[in-house]
């Protein structure tokens, strides 16, 4: 070691500022490069799992489209139990009559579903005569029963059988017509006589397969990825084209692994690894399977880890550049800030710096006062702020249950005056301008419980309209309490909320009643019970813990049936407080009581009302 080398050395060991330097790097690089690792594994993982999550659910959302399109489908399956089908099916003779009635059902039956899949519907006894949309009346050179899926049909005549492009040949089609697609789904089923229960012939329906491509398009935009369409063995049915089908796993490689409902893997490819996830639709067995190159599900943790550590290398050049020049500076006048901002980060933001002289410290002083000053008006801005915000709440939560039966009634009143039900008309026209008169109120969020109450008469007077042989309704409000403000939009969610959910799946006519007491403590109770389905203790406990602290959201664990009291109670909690608020109770078979409770605050007078009528 030379002269100037043994200098540098003995300078570093006898200067403790650069000790301390030393000791200091050390101490901040260690953790900073440790929360970098952690954050990393975790931000990769997270994604990771989050993209593999969102490739399944697209995979369940393609899965569920599927099954709704078959299931819309399967509804003209219903033409088996048309009376003209059965005549044509059972008899041997032609009947031009009969023929005219089933081709004027297949247009009827098309106009009600409005299913723009469907191509060609089409039915045959077992002698072979038959009928369709697009050929009317033919008859089969050879006996249906030699047809493979009629033979199955035969054995099992209760299931409905969907036969994808593949499995069946231009020549298996009854009618012998030609589409201009290939790609023809066939759903077929039996009919049966009414009394005997004996199969008379089949009925045929065949669908454009070009939707379910469509389906598949759908689910793939947005995912670097690939989905298709196999059968339970994983062999392909449906697939599009894309710069991915070379990553398709063979069936036989494929097929031990589909036992499950739906699961994800991953599998080595020519490429790398790829991720493989499937489900099942439900109305089909088919797999909806999709693949993607595992480096492209993680490309976005990749790039958190480039920016991790970036930030963390400049967190380290920033924490040493602040230390040496900290270092530097340690002074009196130092100390002295250093305690008053101790004092100010106490809470005590009446402490001032009494700065000397007009170098860099006495500027550090003067903007320490500034700073203080600042801090305070932010705290009283934050607190006007916090009240702005918990206002704007409270509307959002009001718009979140304005009334959304908008369209029913409207369709209510299209229907009637095409009957000719003009007092009906009317009546609902009245009573709708009324219900959204009240709910406007001329954008107040408080009105009297008589306009309250006025306005769940007009809900109920809309959907007794509706529902007139299942509703019925009383309402008992003293007149005393009329004039108590109440919070808008309170009574109305949970009468819609007893209808859906109580009176519409009860067998029967159902009821409503609302009714009202004043409590000597200033408060006031409104209940509103219906002697609907009930609900299970389970559900109650379920739908009680969730409106025992509505404020914290709850996401997709919110049950539909619970989705306006939890609205109602949040706006009541935050208007009034957490005493106030919604109590539930219910028996399963016997009805659901649902009681509100609010303080009578600051008199009963309203400034503005908004007339009943």
């Amino acid at each position: 070691m030379g002269p100037g080398m043994k200098k540098v050395s003995q300078w570093i060991l006898s200067s403790l500022r650069v000790k301390m330097l030393a000791m200091f790097v050390m101490l901040t690089i260690v953790p900073l490069i440790a929360v970098g690792i952690v954050s990393y594994q975790k931000s990769f993982r997270t994604i990771s799992e989050h993209s593999k999550a969102s490739f399944l659910l697209t995979a369940d959302r393609l899965a569920r489209d599927i099954d709704v399109l078959f299931q819309d489908t399967a509804r003209l399956l219903e033409l088996e139990n048309h009376q003209a089908v059965l005549r044509f099916l059972f008899s041997q003779t032609d009947s031009y009559a009969d023929a005219k009635d089933i081709l004027q059902a297949f247009d009827l039956y098309r106009k009600t579903y409005r299913n723009d899949s469907v191509l060609n519907i089409s039915m045959v006894n077992l002698y072979g005569r038959g009928i369709s949309e697009r050929r009317g009346v033919f008859a089969l050179n050879q006996n249906p029963l030699r047809n493979p899926h009629f033979q199955y049909l035969m054995n099992a005549p209760d299931e409905v059988l969907i036969v994808p492009p593949d499995e069946m040949l231009p020549q298996d089609r009854l009618d012998g017509f030609q589409y201009d697609s290939e790609h023809v789904v066939s759903i077929m089923t039996t009919v049966r006589q009414r009394i005997t229960r004996e199969v008379i012939g089949f009925i045929v329906i065949d669908l454009d397969a070009d939707t379910v491509l469509r389906y598949i398009r759908d689910a793939m935009a947005g995912h670097a990825g690939y989905f298709y369409v196999a059968d339970s063995a994983g062999k392909p049915l449906f697939a599009a084209d894309s710069s991915y089908a070379h990553l398709l796993p063979s069936a036989a490689d494929l097929a031990p692994r589909l036992d499950r409902k739906s699961d994800s893997f991953v599998e080595d490819g020519p490429d790398g690894q790829i991720f493989i996830t499937y489900t099942t639709s439900a109305d089909t067995g088919w797999k909806m399977i999709g693949i993607a190159p595992l480096r492209e599900i993680a490309k976005d943790a990749r790039e958190i880890r480039r920016l991790i550590f970036l930030s963390v290398g400049l967190s380290i050049v920033f924490t040493i550049g602040l230390y040496v020049y900290l270092t530097s500076r340690l002074t009196r006048p130092i100390q002295i800030l250093k305690h008053k901002m101790r004092k100010a980060a106490s809470g005590f933001f009446e402490v001032k710096v009494r700065p000397a002289g007009t170098d860099e410290l006495a500027d550090l002083g003067n903007s320490f006062n500034i700073m203080i000053e600042q801090i305070r008006m932010l705290m009283e801005r934050s607190i006007r702020e916090r009240e702005q915000v918990r206002k704007a709440e409270l509307r959002t939560l009001q718009a979140q249950i304005n009334p959304h039966f908008l369209y029913n009634s409207l369709d209510s009143i299209v229907w009637m005056a095409e009957a000719g039900k003009n007092r009906e008309v009317i009546r609902l026209v009245q009573a709708l301008s009324r219900f959204f008169r009240i709910s406007l109120s001329k954008g107040r969020d408080l009105i009297s419980v008589g306009e309250e109450v006025e306005h769940v008469r007009n809900y109920l007077v809309i959907q007794q309209m509706r529902y007139s042989d299942i509703l019925d309704y009383e309402i008992d409000i003293p007149q005393e309490l009329r004039a108590v403000p109440i919070l808008k939009m309170t009574l109305q969610p949970i009468v819609e909320n007893a209808l859906y959910h109580g009176i519409k799946n009860k067998r029967g006519k159902g009821r409503i009643r609302i009714s009202g007491a004043s409590d000597q403590d200033r408060t006031i109770r409104l209940s509103v019970a219906d002697n609907g389905i009930g609900m299970s203790a389970g559900k109650l406990a379920e739908l009680r813990g969730l409106l025992d602290d509505p404020l914290v959201p709850q996401g997709e664990s919110e049950p539909d049936s619970g989705f306006g009291l939890l609205n109602v109670q949040r706006r009541l909690r935050l208007y009034y407080g957490p005493q106030y608020g919604i109590v539930l109770d219910s028996r399963e078979g016997a009805g659901t009581t649902v009681e509100i409770t609010i303080p009578v605050q600051g008199g009963t007078h309203l400034e503005e009302s908004v007339p009943g009528g």
